[in-house]
């Protein structure tokens, strides 16, 4: 019977059971989509990646990233955790990685700080948001306590998707899912995953939380892709040709967890990138 090794990493911390908990099976030859959609279910985590040899010799790996319900395109803390591990074990070497996922190639760069950055793997993509009327009731608040001035709740993805909602600043803590307001709204918008990042601005800190109950995360301490779009579009929004800012999420949930921003325009589009740090956990095996 095969037997598979996993490590576990707490991702966007320097502490031990702080930020988002991410399981990594270093190796998965062998394993199908369905064994690795089971595991990741039973491991529980809001996400669990297994790593495989890259279709092209000049990347490091494919790495295949599964929530407790389904295969994703993309998604930031497995991508900064996978190589940390991947590193820690010896199976990569910086201080470049290159990692393909669905959505396309994540670069990788291991700094000197510890800390670990990847660049999304594709340009800012905004679509047709919600109104505030319909998020509004998935967050359990007063749509009044919404901020359109600067943007209205919008779809934003640099390599999966998000509804971004800013929030009046003291809003964020009182913030509770509603799952039933959550499928209405995806029903009403034909969004089967609806996942909503959302903010307040604290000086030059960004504040965040983000639910997505419909994937089986109620709520998540850390999630890198849905930062990373929100710096790409907070970039958007004004005339410079980069930024860079500090995001904090995680405290509701006793998780805290501290996310570094980048984005930068190149080409006609925005990129950006997301970097933290990491703290080993566990480390066991799998028979199959």
């Amino acid at each position: 019977m095969p037997t598979y090794s996993y490590f576990t990493v707490d991702v966007f911390t320097n502490r031990r059971f702080g930020g988002n908990p991410l399981a990594v099976f270093p190796d998965a030859r062998g394993l199908d989509a369905s064994t690795m959609q089971a595991l990741a279910a039973e491991m529980n985590y809001s996400e669990t990646t297994f790593v495989l040899p890259p279709d092209d010799p000049s990347n490091t790996a494919r790495v295949r990233i599964f929530n407790r319900t389904a295969e994703m395109p993309f998604a930031g803390h497995p991508n900064v955790g996978t190589a940390w591990i991947m590193s820690s074990l010896g199976l990569a070497s910086g201080p470049r990685l290159r990692f393909e996922v669905p959505a396309g190639i994540v670069e990788v760069s291991l700094c000197p700080d510890g800390k670990v950055e990847i660049e999304a793997p594709r340009p800012l993509w905004t679509g047709p948001g919600l109104s505030a009327a319909l998020a509004a009731p998935c967050l359990s608040i007063d749509p009044a306590r919404i901020v359109t001035s600067r943007h209205p709740p919008v779809i934003a993805s640099v390599g999966i998707d998000f509804l971004l909602v800013e929030v009046e600043e003291g809003s964020l803590v009182s913030l509770a899912p509603d799952i039933t307001a959550f499928r209405q709204a995806a029903s009403a918008e034909d969004c089967r995953r609806l996942s909503i990042l959302a903010y307040e601005r604290c000086g030059d800190m960004v504040r965040a939380r983000m639910f997505a109950p419909l994937a089986g995360t109620w709520e998540d301490p850390a999630t890198g892709s849905a930062n990373a779009a929100l710096a790409a579009l907070l970039l958007s929004l004004g005339g410079e040709d980069k930024l860079e800012f500090q995001a904090a999420q995680g405290v509701e949930m006793g998780r805290p967890s501290m996310l570094f921003l980048r984005a930068w325009r190149t080409g006609g589009e925005i990129r950006s990138a997301v970097a933290g740090r990491c703290v080993p956990i566990f480390s066991g095996t799998v028979t199959l």
